[in-house]
């Protein structure tokens, strides 16, 4: 795994520790440098405005192509079973194999959660995506963040912050189209 001087992944993941809404703190970061001019490739968390709380369905967005992947099952609101569907995070899961082929200057991935802590989920797909060096921005609930050290090697975990995650992107990635033309203009 290729990695920054401190020997760590270029891989930051946002903690989720039930402050603020991180699925759109994520999305809001990952349109910010597509309007920047980067391409960004990934999935973001969406909850179609359909039932309350734990019923209401989880929706993957590829934001390259903005295909749809339901990701999670009815199970009802009295059922205390995961409702995350194996098989729609399998489907979703070629969006995150073609962000490996196409080298983007990001990769969003919604988030390393209770799958990817146990083996599975996307797990195979960050650890290509971190072998390939490419930056890489995720979420991971405080619960798993112990998990996400092991599993990286103690990529960074930022606080659910625009501010933070800004600075991590401006540390990470190299500077923007729109800013490199601006400079190569005025020079």
């Amino acid at each position: 795994m290729t990695a920054d001087d401190t020997g760590a992944p270029r891989a930051a993941a946002i903690e989720d520790d039930d402050s603020g809404d991180v699925d759109a703190l994520l999305a809001l970061m990952a349109e910010q440098q597509q309007r920047a001019g980067r391409r960004v490739r990934g999935l973001i968390m969406t909850h179609p405005n359909v039932g309350e709380g734990c019923s209401r369905p989880m929706v993957l967005v590829d934001l390259d192509t903005r295909q749809e992947f339901l990701v999670s099952q009815p199970l009802g609101q009295l059922s205390n079973s995961c409702r995350a569907d194996p098989q729609g995070f399998a489907r979703a899961s070629e969006v995150l194999r073609r962000a490996c082929d196409e080298s983007p200057e990001l990769v969003v991935c919604n988030r390393f959660g209770g799958l990817e802590a146990e083996g599975g989920g996307f797990r195979a797909e960050l650890l290509e995506i971190m072998t390939q060096d490419l930056p890489l921005l995720t979420v991971v609930a405080t619960r798993h963040l112990a998990d996400w050290a092991a599993f990286t090697g103690g990529a960074e975990v930022l606080p659910a912050r625009a501010e933070a995650v800004t600075g991590w992107l401006e540390r990470t990635l190299a500077p923007a189209p729109q800013a490199h033309r601006r400079e190569t203009i005025g020079a």
